[in-house]
């Protein structure tokens, strides 16, 4: 049986995972003819779920170092969806 810090210990490691998979599709999902709506979609699914396991990970353990890790990280792939949205909208206007 699981108790609580070990659960949230597994959920802080996986809240980086969404980082990892965000760097990955960038690889894959490269050039003229990839889909940017899908990929922008994904990114910001994957950053939003990334913080809810980092904050679900703080609630369980009180450890502010995988919350901060995980919303570094996960900050960072919202933010650059963010910015590619942005310029889409620039380059259709």
């Amino acid at each position: 049986m699981l108790d609580k810090k070990k659960v949230g210990s597994i959920l802080g490691a996986t809240s980086l995972l969404p980082v990892i998979i965000s760097i990955i599709i960038f690889y894959i999902e490269r050039g003229p003819n990839a889909d940017i709506y899908f990929i922008i979609t994904i990114y910001g699914i994957l950053a939003i779920i990334g913080i809810l396991f980092a904050v679900f990970s703080w609630l369980m353990t009180k450890r502010f170092f995988l919350l901060i890790i995980g919303l570094i990280g996960n900050g960072i792939v919202l933010v650059f969806t963010f910015l590619l949205l942005l310029a889409m909208g620039i380059s259709e206007a």
